[in-house]
């Protein structure tokens, strides 16, 4: 009996990551406003992908929640051929307790913004974290007219979830990401929220 409950609490200790509590940070969201806001929310918009995330599956989910958000701010979606565009690069990270945190980037291109956005390379690599681990997300927009000048608009918002929890399907993730980005838009400039 003794040899029998002590191989069982062996194979709890084996499977503590899958049984962990799931966890989901707050989504974490920087915006900057430009010169002009009040070109903001109004009139056409396309929006862009960097070469990377048009070549992930990813694509078609983010495209669906960063639209979905523009059009309830007011804008009128067109597949090309928007007054302005809205230039999306996305970025995700593997946190693994074993092996630390790798980068991988699905989104992107050139530097979304001129305020700190990041450099995203489109690479196809299998983003599904294992159980223990956990998948930084950060969704990164900027808003600019589409005959050029400077960005009218950036924001990114960032969170932290669990493979175990809900916010690991990637469907579930942009939809929160999203909303959290444009939610009191355009939002203090250069203030950092967290949004539950």
């Amino acid at each position: 009996m003794i040899r029998r409950s002590y191989t069982i609490l062996l194979a709890c200790a084996g499977l503590a990551a899958c049984a962990a509590p799931a966890y989901v940070s707050p989504v974490e969201v920087t915006r900057f406003v430009g010169s002009a806001p009040s070109q903001l929310g109004t009139g056409t918009i396309s929006v862009d992908f960097g070469p990377g995330l048009q070549r992930s599956p990813n694509e078609a989910v983010y495209r669906t929640a960063v639209e979905r958000e523009l059009a309830g701010l007011g804008y009128t979606i067109r597949a090309t051929g928007g007054a302005q565009v809205a230039q999306v690069s996305l970025d995700q990270f593997v946190n693994d307790p074993d092996a630390g945190r790798r980068p991988v980037s699905v989104g992107g291109g050139a530097s979304v913004g001129s305020y700190g956005s990041g450099v995203g390379l489109g690479i196809g690599l299998d983003l599904t974290p294992r159980a223990a681990e956990r998948l930084d997300t950060q969704l990164s927009v900027a808003i600019r007219p589409a005959a050029g000048g400077e960005n009218l608009w950036e924001g990114r918002a960032q969170m932290t979830a669990s493979a175990n929890s809900d916010y690991a399907d990637q469907n579930s993730a942009a939809a929160r990401l999203a909303a959290a980005l444009f939610s009191n838009f355009p939002g203090t400039s250069s203030e950092t929220i967290q949004v539950e």
